[in-house]
């Protein structure tokens, strides 16, 4: 039987060539914890990111949640898949730390550099689903006491994050979407199709993973953040 952290570990390893390195890349709802020199990757919209490790341990991870938790998600959790309770923000980063913590993480260490939450779509600025997925996380690692290192949330352009977990590396690439009208109708079909065999609460959920596919080919600028510095 599956365990209820593995539903939702990345199972996309890969090669990265621009890189020269192993990578792992992350899909809504999923989280990675590795103690490997490596690099663990994803594209975000109004979805979060959070790149939490504790250098003194060695280990590091990321998750990709599309909302913030709300009165009525606490039902996910009785009755729905990992993988469902996985979009809500509080579950995702609860089950991150958990992992990272079981990999020999300390709490007093940890520190988070967090990203995403952008609002891409002029429906997303009415939701203001990307502004509470970034007020969130933030509220979350307060309370939690965890040290936010850097942080590149809101805007309006989606995001591709490489963090690198033994370093502390994050590259962010600004994604800028072309026109490709039929490639954006084929990734919609296929994830109205894949989201409509899931428990879904709203149509929130479709828009941002719509964006996540619909930019894969984008032109790109690069901001980098190491150390303690904020994009």
């Amino acid at each position: 039987m599956i365990s209820a952290a593995e539903e939702s570990v990345a199972t996309h390893h890969y090669f990265d060539r621009e890189f020269d390195s192993a990578a792992v890349k992350l899909l809504p709802n999923e989280y990675y914890v590795t103690p490997d020199d490596m690099m663990l990757s994803t594209v975000l919209g109004s979805c979060v990111a959070a790149c939490v490790r504790d250098s003194t341990a060695g280990v590091g991870g990321m998750n990709h949640f599309m909302l913030p938790d709300d009165d009525s998600s606490g039902g996910s959790r009785n009755g729905s898949s990992t993988a469902a309770s996985m979009r809500y923000g509080a579950y995702a980063m609860e089950m991150l730390l958990n992992e990272l913590l079981k990999a020999g993480a300390r709490r007093e260490r940890l520190e988070a550099k967090v990203f995403g939450g952008g609002a891409v779509l002029a429906n997303m600025t009415m939701l203001n689903i990307g502004d509470r997925n970034a007020d969130f996380v933030l509220r979350y690692l307060q309370m939690e006491q965890v040290r936010v290192a850097a942080q590149d949330l809101r805007g309006n352009l989606p995001r591709r994050i490489s963090y690198f977990p033994k370093s502390g590396k994050v590259l962010v690439r600004k994604l800028h979407r072309i026109n490709d009208a039929e490639q954006i109708q084929r990734d919609e079909q296929k994830l109205v199709q894949t989201l409509a065999q899931q428990p879904v609460r709203s149509r929130v959920e479709l828009f941002d993973t719509t964006i996540f596919t619909a930019n894969r080919t984008a032109t790109r600028k690069k901001v980098v953040l190491q150390g303690g510095g904020s994009a």
